[in-house]
C-alpha cells in the first residue's frame, strides 16, 4: 500500500492499519500498524526543532513506563541519509520488546520515526520498519537530503 498526503510518500504493507493526526500546534503524525500490535509512527515537526529534545523525551517517557528500560544511542545511514536516534529494549506483560526512535532534520522540517514491536517478532518486522522508512526517504526526501521534495 501506499500513503500519501500531506506531503509525505511512503509504502506500508496491505493488512497495515493507518491513523493520521494532526496536533493543535500543526504536527503532522501518521501510525501505520501491524495486526500483531507492532507499529510504526512518523511525525512532521518544524523544521528548527531539535531532534535530540525528541530522542531525549521519547526515553524519558519509556523510562517513565517501562522502568527496566536500556537505551542504546544510535545513528545510521539509509539511503544516503543520516539519522540520530536510539534503540530501546523493555518488558512488558512478560513479554521483551524493542523500539527504535530515529530523527531526520531538512531545510523544511524535522521528521521523528518510531517503531515498536515484540521481540519474538522484531527480527521479521525490523526489516518492514527499515523498508518503510527508506520508502519515505526516497520518496518525500528524495535524494538530495538537504531539501525536501
Amino acid at each position: 500500500m501506499e500513503f500519501n498526503r500531506n506531503g509525505i510518500l511512503f509504502k506500508y504493507p496491505d493488512n497495515w492499519i493507518i491513523e493520521e493526526n494532526t496536533s493543535p500546534d500543526g504536527v503532522f503524525g501518521i501510525t501505520a500498524s501491524a495486526p500483531d500490535g507492532a507499529f510504526w509512527s512518523l511525525s512532521r515537526q518544524a523544521a528548527n526543532a531539535d531532534f535530540e529534545y525528541f530522542i531525549t523525551s521519547t526515553t524519558k517517557q519509556l523510562r517513565g513506563e517501562y522502568p527496566d528500560l536500556e537505551v542504546y544511542p544510535r545513528s545510521e545511514d539509509i539511503s544516503g541519509t543520516s539519522l540520530s536516534g536510539a534503540d530501546f529494549n523493555f518488558s512488558y506483560l512478560d513479554l521483551t520488546n524493542t523500539a527504535e526512535v530515529r530523527c531526520l532534520s531538512t531545510p523544511t522540517a524535522c521528521y521523528v520515526v518510531f517503531c515498536q514491536a515484540e521481540d519474538r517478532d522484531w527480527s521479521r518486522l525490523r526489516n518492514v520498519f527499515k523498508a518503510m522508512v527508506t520508502s519515505f526517504i526516497r520518496e518525500t526526501i528524495g535524494n538530495n537530503p538537504s531539501s525536501d521534495k
